[in-house]
C-alpha cells in the first residue's frame, strides 16, 4: 500500500491509498480519481517525503494489541448478532437492499468481483476484520 498527498484544481489536499503507484497511474489515467470536496477530477500528486519507520515512530505493542482485540470484539458481536449466509452474501445482500428480501443484518463470503458489483449498485458492504490467533499477532508490522 501507498498513501500520496493530492491535490484538485481548486486547490483541496487530501490523501487517499493505494495498492502499488501504479494502481494510482491507472485511476488518474482514467479519470477515477475525484476530489473528496468538490468531486473535480482534476487531481494531481503533491510532493512528500517517504514515511520512514523508526523505533520512536513504530506503533507500541500494547496498541497494536489493543486494535487487534477491538477488531476481534466487532468480529465477535458480528457473528452472533448477524445471519451468516454463507456465499450466498452478494445475492442476498442485493436482494436486501432492493427490498426483495426481509431487511436483516448479515455477512458471508463474496468474491473480489461481487463486492465490486455491489459496491458500483451502491450496496452498502465492507469487509469484516480477519481473526487473528495469538501465535499470528507476533508476526504483524
Amino acid at each position: 500500500m501507498i498513501r500520496y498527498a493530492l491535490q484538485c484544481d481548486h486547490d483541496h489536499a487530501f490523501e487517499a491509498w493505494f495498492g502499488s503507484s501504479a494502481d494510482y497511474d491507472t485511476q488518474f489515467q482514467s479519470g477515477r480519481l475525484e476530489c473528496p470536496f468538490c468531486a473535480s477530477r482534476q487531481v494531481t500528486k503533491q510532493i512528500m517525503a517517504p514515511a520512514v519507520s523508526t523505533s520512536a515512530s513504530a506503533p507500541d505493542t500494547a496498541r497494536r494489541d489493543m486494535m487487534l482485540e477491538a477488531a476481534g470484539a466487532i468480529r465477535k458481536k458480528i457473528e452472533s448478532d448477524f445471519d451468516y449466509v454463507g456465499d450466498a452474501f452478494a445475492r442476498e445482500a442485493r436482494a436486501i437492499h432492493e427490498g426483495d428480501s426481509e431487511k436483516r443484518s448479515i455477512y458471508g463470503e463474496a468474491t473480489a468481483a461481487e463486492v465490486k458489483a455491489l459496491e458500483a449498485d451502491g450496496v452498502p458492504c465492507t469487509p469484516l476484520p480477519s481473526a487473528l490467533s495469538p501465535r499470528r499477532r507476533d508476526t504483524l508490522n
